[in-house]
């Protein structure tokens, strides 16, 4: 597991940001943020994949490059993941896309009930695939998604990419996730509270990214 405020960075100065109750009232800077903290988090998640040389021809010479030698599918969950997805996306720009929509539901039970009610992907059989999801709180939404996903096909490893974890998020996808994984988090906080919300966490990303919803 990669977790990114372990070491002091300029990416905690965003992360700050986004949980700071003032400064993540600027939406258009909360996005900014979110999609900056994906660069970085692809960026260390590039380092893990599979390279070939690739000779390159330059205005006075040739030279052999390590690049990609295959290029992931990045999936955004909707529809808090979006600018943090398109940081990857700006890293990982030959890469093909998935698309899931997830929601939570609270039952009468007190239960989480995880909704899916929209999902489009490439056939995933044997790819990389990198799950961008801000934040992940319990855990079900993206085992859910895991599982819808892959009945277009079973990746042969899943990069979990969050923003703002919490452990019991982790626990949950450890314990019920047997596809080869990473995860790859910004930061570790302390628990979910009553309501399965992350704490201290920074309050509900789609909501400051992209106002609130009915």
């Amino acid at each position: 597991m990669f977790i990114l405020s372990q070491t002091p960075s300029i990416a905690n100065q965003f992360m700050a940001e986004m949980r700071d109750t003032v400064i993540q009232k600027d939406r258009m800077r909360f996005r900014k943020n979110l999609e900056r903290l994906g660069e970085i988090l692809a960026y260390e998640i590039s380092k893990t994949l599979v390279y070939q040389p690739n000779l390159i021809q330059t205005p006075l010479s040739k030279i052999n490059i390590l690049t990609p030698s295959e290029n992931p599918v990045i999936v955004s969950v909707l529809r808090a993941s979006l600018p943090f997805y398109q940081g990857f996306l700006n890293f990982f720009d030959k890469a093909e896309s998935a698309f899931i929509g997830a929601f939570r539901e609270e039952e009468n039970n007190g239960e989480i009930k995880i909704n899916l009610g929209y999902h489009a992907s490439p056939f995933l059989g044997e790819k990389v695939l990198i799950l961008t999801d801000p934040m992940l709180a319990t855990g079900k939404s993206l085992i859910e998604s895991i599982n819808t996903l892959s009945k277009n096909g079973t990746p042969k490893h899943i990069h979990i990419a969050a923003g703002f974890a919490a452990p019991e998020g982790i626990k949950f996808i450890k314990d019920n996730l047997s596809i080869p994984h990473t995860f790859w988090i910004g930061s570790m906080d302390e628990r979910l509270n009553e309501q399965f919300y992350i704490v201290p966490g920074l309050g509900d990303a789609g909501d400051l990214a992209f106002g609130p919803k009915i």
